[in-house]
C-alpha cells in the first residue's frame, strides 16, 4: 500500500502536472503547425515550384515502382505514382515528406521561441527595480537628527536650516 501511496504522491505534484498538461497543449499546438504547414504554407510553396505535391516526392528503391510508373505512363504522360501506391509496391526515400516535418520544426521552434522570448521579456520587466523615490528626509546640520526634507528649523535643536 505505501508503494501505491507513493506514486500518487509523485503523480500529484505540482511539477509532474504542469508538465502533463504542456505535453498536452505542446501536442495540440504541433497539430496547428502542421495543419498550417499542410493547408497553408505548403500548396502556395508546391505551385511556386511547378505545381509540385512535396508529400508525393519520393525516391523508388525497387525496379517494380519504375516499371509501375512506366506502365501507367504509357495511359496517361501525366501520371505520377501517388506515394502511398508507390510504398505498397517496394521500398522508397520520400524525402518530400521529411521536408514537410523539417519545416513543421523549424516553425514550431520558431512560434516556441517567440513564446518564450516575450516572457523572458515580460518578466525582466516584472523583475526591474523601481525608480528610487526622491528623499523625504535629510540630516540636520546642527545635531544630525533626521528632519523633513521642507522643514526650516530642525525640531530637535531649534537651529535655523537654511
Amino acid at each position: 500500500m505505501s508503494m501505491l501511496k507513493e506514486f500518487r504522491e509523485f503523480a500529484m505534484r505540482g511539477n509532474v502536472v504542469d508538465m502533463a498538461v504542456g505535453i498536452i497543449i505542446g501536442a495540440a499546438f504541433g497539430t496547428i503547425v502542421k495543419s498550417v504547414i499542410d493547408d497553408l504554407v505548403m500548396p502556395p510553396v508546391g505551385k511556386i515550384v511547378g505545381g509540385v505535391d512535396f508529400s508525393n516526392l519520393y525516391i523508388p528503391l525497387s525496379s517494380k515502382i519504375g516499371e509501375a510508373q512506366a506502365l501507367a505512363a504509357t495511359t496517361n504522360a501525366n501520371f505520377t505514382l501517388a506515394l502511398v501506391d508507390a510504398k505498397k509496391i517496394g521500398p522508397v526515400i520520400a524525402y518530400g515528406n521529411f521536408l514537410t516535418i523539417l519545416l513543421n520544426f523549424v516553425i514550431l521552434a520558431l512560434c516556441i521561441f517567440m513564446v518564450i522570448k516575450a516572457m523572458n521579456t515580460m518578466k525582466k520587466r516584472l523583475e526591474a527595480p523601481a525608480k528610487a523615490a526622491d528623499p523625504t528626509t535629510k540630516s540636520c546640520p546642527q545635531c544630525f537628527s533626521t528632519i523633513p526634507i521642507k522643514a526650516v528649523r530642525c525640531p530637535h535643536c531649534t537651529s535655523q536650516i537654511g
